[in-house]
């Protein structure tokens, strides 16, 4: 589910997609009854390479997606892409989270579970293979994707931090 909001003021930034990747409700019991908290984790990118993730948590749903998006904007990262894929295979892990990811050719699409596959989509990566192998948790799925997308290189830094050409490095 995309939550997108519409800002005069934004009106000149680049259109950012907006996902809710996980929406939690907790209670505590307190002498007057139940109170209620919620926490959603949002994933933000460009669709150019740009993404990053964030945790609100508020009284209301939307205040908490709205803080969620604030703090997702506030650690973007830059990804290595090669064109609609990922430039080789990688393994992210965070805590129990392990995530799979494979590079595709073009037409396959998002092989994907929906933690995933909102980060994903929020890069610009439009072919790709996933697996998450351990732990289905989301905070820690998107965790680990992102360690995944952050460790990519693609072959012209390969080349550098070897001291080669980039025709040696691909063949």
């Amino acid at each position: 589910m995309a939550y997108n909001r519409n800002n005069s003021a934004d009106s000149n930034a680049p259109e950012m997609i907006e996902k809710v990747v996980y929406l939690n409700r907790v209670s505590k019991t307190v002498k007057g009854g139940r109170v209620m908290k919620f926490a959603a984790l949002v994933v933000v990118g460009d669709g150019k390479g740009k993404v990053g993730y964030g945790l609100g948590k508020a009284a209301e749903v939307s205040e908490a997606i709205l803080k969620g998006i604030a703090d997702a904007k506030k650690y973007m990262t830059k990804v290595t892409l090669d064109g609609t894929t990922i430039p080789h295979e990688v393994v992210g892990i965070f805590g129990a989270g392990e995530v799979l990811l494979k590079p595709a050719p073009v037409g396959t699409g998002i092989i994907a579970g929906g933690t995933v596959r909102a980060v994903m989509e929020a890069v610009g990566v439009s072919n790709i293979r996933a697996k998450c192998l351990r732990s289905n948790n989301p905070q820690n799925v998107v965790k680990a994707t992102m360690q995944g997308l952050m460790s990519l290189r693609g072959p012209e830094e390969v080349a550098r931090i070897r001291g080669k050409s980039v025709e040696e490095i691909v063949g």
